[in-house]
């Protein structure tokens, strides 16, 4: 394939229409479903399994995630890319179609599957079809294509379920995924096929099922823990901690925790960098609204700044030749600089307006490393492993998400009954957070490992 300069020219035009168009809809359903969902669970009276609706989903997604890796290592993306489309349809009607909850959570575990299954398919297929001088342009119109939706996503959800229906949340992607049909079959089309696979070994995917029960319990008790430290909650929390351990061990590549050279670091950075962002952006809009009488609008429009600046830093890093691990040294300083700072919009008299600089500060951060971790990561990946590889950087920020915003939402909790004021919660929250940026800032230099030989050979 010949090596042009730009992912939309027209060599690679439909494949990049398709990859972009794909996980623009699978972030619009992940992200706004949210809004839409209180309306929809007392549509159907379902409110003692609201919570289900989000589990059923995450459990279901790092199940597939791991699922994917498989499949993709041992015959290609091309059955995660169809398997996960089918099985994002399904869960859309399902879900669009209910008249009872427990359709509806179905439906939402059938989504979790799909997406897990789409993404790391995708991500390995642009090792695949891209080389290596546009997989960083590439990276970047992904990372627009989750940051629009963040962007709009809550609001045109809203708006369909306050004036139209709920369902239309779900049932309304369905005309744009037939549109986008024939650009996510030159995905598949082009996608590596391996002529003689390897026999099936799916051992993998009981650690899968334990990484999402236990991130399932950990969020369970972390909610609890707002009515004081009983034994059932820290019960639940142990027990979620014990079997992510068990399971990430299996799942994520030796020395991961270490930050051990190379992938390791790729996995555990991406994991620090979208934990410590995601953790503080939970907790901001409720901030400015407690503590500085921000309404709704008004407390989410420093989101709106912090995703322009995130589109903007990924802009950026497909167009520098600066050494990648030096972007990610930047990013993750940026987003501990961020997390530093956000004290000043808790403590300081009218401080909410810090809110802006700081958000663009950390949101330019995300878009310097995240997109550079995925370009370091399929650059260091050997062909055969690039599915695996591409799951454990998944799961980790899948991990580190879950952790984080639960924290968060122990420590509001813990000030809601008193035991801390919430400026404190916050707080606390935002210097653990800064950690997490620090430690991403400190050891990017892990990053800049050898490539192996045959993922040169297959760049060419």
């Amino acid at each position: 394939m010949t090596d042009d300069h730009s992912p939309f020219s027209p060599a690679y035009r439909w494949m990049t229409v398709g990859l972009v168009g794909y996980i623009t809809l699978i972030a619009f359903e992940t992200i706004s479903v949210a809004t839409a969902m209180p309306t929809a669970v007392r549509d159907l009276d379902g409110l003692r399994w609201y919570g289900w609706a989000f589990t059923g989903f995450m459990i279901a997604n790092v199940v597939a995630m791991v699922l994917s890796g498989l499949w993709s290592d041992r015959l290609g993306p091309r059955r995660s890319l169809l398997g996960g489309l089918a099985f994002f349809i399904a869960g859309l009607i399902a879900s669009g179609t209910a008249n009872t909850m427990l359709q509806f959570v179905g439906g939402r575990v059938s989504q979790g599957f799909g997406a897990g299954l789409a993404v790391v398919g995708l991500y390995v297929a642009i090792g695949d079809i891209y080389p290596d001088r546009l997989r960083p342009k590439v990276f970047a119109y992904i990372s627009a294509a989750w940051v629009l939706p963040a962007m709009i996503g809550p609001f045109i959800a809203g708006a369909l379920a306050e004036h139209g229906s709920w369902r239309l949340v779900f049932l309304g992607l369905l005309p744009v995924l037939l549109l986008l049909t024939g650009a996510i079959w030159q995905v598949v089309k082009s996608s590596r096929v391996v002529p003689d696979p390897p026999p099936a070994r799916y051992g993998r995917l009981v650690y899968g099922v334990a990484a999402g029960i236990g991130l399932a319990l950990v969020q369970a008790g972390l909610e609890q823990f707002g009515e004081g430290v009983r034994p059932l909650p820290v019960a639940s929390v142990l027990g979620g901690i014990a079997l992510l351990t068990f399971s990430l061990r299996s799942l994520w590549p030796a020395g991961t925790t270490r930050l051990r050279q190379g992938i390791p670091a790729a996995v555990m950075a991406r994991g620090l960098m979208a934990g410590a962002f995601f953790g503080m952006e939970s907790l901001l809009p409720l901030t400015l609204s407690e503590v500085h009488g921000f309404s709704p609008t008004l407390s989410g429009l420093p989101l709106l700044v912090g995703a322009v600046a995130w589109s903007t830093g990924s802009a950026i890093q497909g167009r520098t030749d600066v050494p990648r691990w030096r972007l990610v040294r930047v990013g993750g300083s940026f987003v501990a600089a961020g997390a530093l700072a956000m004290p000043l919009v808790v403590w300081v008299p009218g401080g909410a307006w810090l809110a802006y600089p700081i958000w663009m500060l950390a949101g330019a951060g995300m878009g310097l490393a995240l997109s550079s971790i995925s370009v370091l990561l399929l650059d260091l990946s050997p062909v055969a492993d690039r599915g695996r590889n591409s799951s454990a950087m998944q799961l980790s920020e899948a991990v580190t998400n879950s952790l984080t915003i639960g924290i968060g939402g122990a420590l509001v909790a813990a000030s809601v009954s008193g035991v801390l004021s919430f400026r404190s919660a916050v707080t606390i929250h935002d210097l653990l957070l800064a950690v997490l940026g620090l430690v991403v800032a400190f050891g990017a230099v892990r990053l800049n490992a050898p490539r192996p030989a045959e993922s040169i050979e297959g760049a060419r």
